[in-house]
Order: C-alpha cells, then sequence, then structure tokens
C-alpha cells in the first residue's frame, strides 16, 4: 500500500488479440477509445433495461447517479460484468486475467442540466499502474443531442493533467481538467442502445448537460488485470472485485452474489462513479 502511482500509457499488445482487429487495436493505443461493439440484442438489453430502470425506481432519487459498485452485491450486476462476449472484448486490451472491480449506473434524465466535466478516471482512483479499461454499456440509445459522452482523443498519453475545481451545483464532480477545451476536438460517443465503448482510464472525457426529452442512461464497468495494484489502504476497504477470468493475483475477490435485491445490500464505498 501507499505506493506512488504510475499513471503512464503502456499500449495494448496486437500479439495473441481473438476479437479486435489490428486496426482496432492501434485506435485504442492512438486514440485512447475504441467503438461501436455490438454486445447485446434488442431482446437482452430490454431485459437488461427493466432491470436498471427497477434498481434506480427502488433507489429514488439516489438512483441515477448513486448505484455505484455493486457488482460483488447483485447477481444481475455481476452476470452483465462476467458476460463473455465483453470479456473476450476488454481481454484484447489488458489480456487474459481480468478483474472488475467497479461499476456504476449513470443515467441523465430529460432535461439533466449537470455536466460531467472534462477528467482523467485515474485521477480519482488510488490505482497503480493506470492499466484499467472501461466498458461504457449504453442502455438507452445516446448521441449528440442526449448528452452521449465525449473523448478528446490522444489525451490517455499526456499523464496526469492539471486539474481546476468545477462550479459547485452545476457539476457531477468537485474537479476537472483543467484548459481541456485547448487539447483538440471532442469526438462524441455515440452508441445505440446494447452496444458498448471501452476507453483507457487516463482519457480525458466529460459529458454536456441534457437538454433533450429524451434519457442517457450508461452503466460502466472497471477492469483492470491483477498487475494493478491499490496504492491506498482506505481506499481500499471501498473495493469489492469480482474474477471475471483467469487468475486474480493478489486481488482479494468475491464469488457471484445470490442475492439480487437491491434494498437487501449497499454499496461499500463510492469509488467507481467517474
Amino acid at each position: 500500500m501507499d505506493l506512488v502511482q504510475d499513471l503512464s500509457f503502456v499500449p495494448a499488445s496486437r500479439i495473441g488479440a481473438a476479437v479486435l482487429t489490428d486496426a482496432q487495436i492501434a485506435q485504442y493505443n492512438e486514440q485512447g477509445f475504441v467503438q461501436p461493439f455490438d454486445v447485446f440484442g434488442a431482446d437482452e438489453i430490454a431485459d437488461i433495461r427493466s432491470f436498471i430502470n427497477g434498481l434506480m425506481q427502488t433507489m429514488g432519487e439516489a438512483g441515477a447517479y448513486g448505484i455505484n459498485c455493486y457488482q460483488a452485491r447483485l447477481s444481475g450486476l455481476y452476470d452483465i460484468a462476467t458476460d463473455a462476449r465483453i470479456l473476450d472484448l476488454v481481454q484484447d486490451i489488458i489480456g487474459p486475467d481480468i478483474l472488475c472491480w467497479a461499476s456504476a449506473i449513470l443515467s441523465k434524465a430529460p432535461k439533466d442540466p449537470k455536466t460531467v466535466p472534462w477528467h482523467q478516471d485515474a485521477s480519482f482512483w488510488a490505482l497503480s499502474p493506470a492499466r484499467t479499461v472501461t466498458v461504457w454499456l449504453a442502455i438507452d440509445d445516446a448521441d449528440e443531442r442526449n448528452s452521449a459522452m465525449r473523448f478528446i482523443p490522444g489525451t490517455h498519453m499526456r499523464g496526469a493533467l492539471p486539474e481546476a475545481k468545477t462550479t459547485p451545483g452545476a457539476n457531477i464532480f468537485h474537479k476537472g481538467t483543467a484548459n481541456a477545451d485547448e487539447m483538440g476536438a471532442p469526438f462524441t460517443n455515440a452508441l445505440k442502445a446494447g452496444q458498448i465503448s471501452m476507453h483507457a482510464d487516463m482519457l480525458v472525457h466529460g459529458s454536456q448537460a441534457n437538454m433533450s426529452n429524451r434519457r442517457r442512461c450508461g452503466l460502466t464497468l472497471r477492469y483492470c488485470p491483477p498487475t494493478v495494484q491499490i496504492t491506498d489502504a482506505a481506499w481500499a476497504t471501498g473495493v469489492e472485485a469480482i474474477l471475471c477470468r483467469g487468475n486474480a493475483g493478489s486481488w482479494v475477490t468475491h464469488p457471484r452474489p445470490d442475492n439480487n435485491d437491491i434494498t437487501q445490500t449497499q454499496s461499500p464505498h463510492v469509488v467507481g462513479n467517474n
């Protein structure tokens, strides 16, 4: 514990890739993201949406941004996180040993004025080295009109960037990447429901206010190899990782939960919600 963080980017290897093409791996390495990938069919994503809607309804006001890190507490989320179609894609980025250490439901209601400021995920985490890949699963169709996530390509290779405080009340986070608007034109991560994107943990990204009449809901899943270590003992108490594939190394992992009722449990800690 208390290790110095290594936030440098190491390119994914093309050797042994089973699903991703050379061009897709090159895009991830050069731009920090790759998308879209068709994972869940119409009937499957409808069932997942019904499940997510039920969780949000049960949680009430906290449901939109507060359902974080239940992957080891709810079997429904565990099963999504361990779906082989997602893992096959993740494996081509981080290798055959795959841990899911966090998850979050992020739902912007129609006319939701809050923004997610430009930020680098790994700046919120006590992990080193920076090797987490985030899968963003579209629960609803996401596009520019209803506040799809936006990436600034190539910023994952710049290391830890200067940060600035954000305007209280108008933003989801208290801090964000300073002067991000000067770092290049953003890419809109438009996805159809059931599709996923993958992005590196140091890529600058965010989303604008949802001024449309449509909801924009997504599920984020954070995956890393066991070579990643937690650098802060206190922060570690909120991490409940699940082993999705391969070997867990020194990580403590949790089995598939029997429970799927969110009223019968709670998040251990909010650590993966950015």
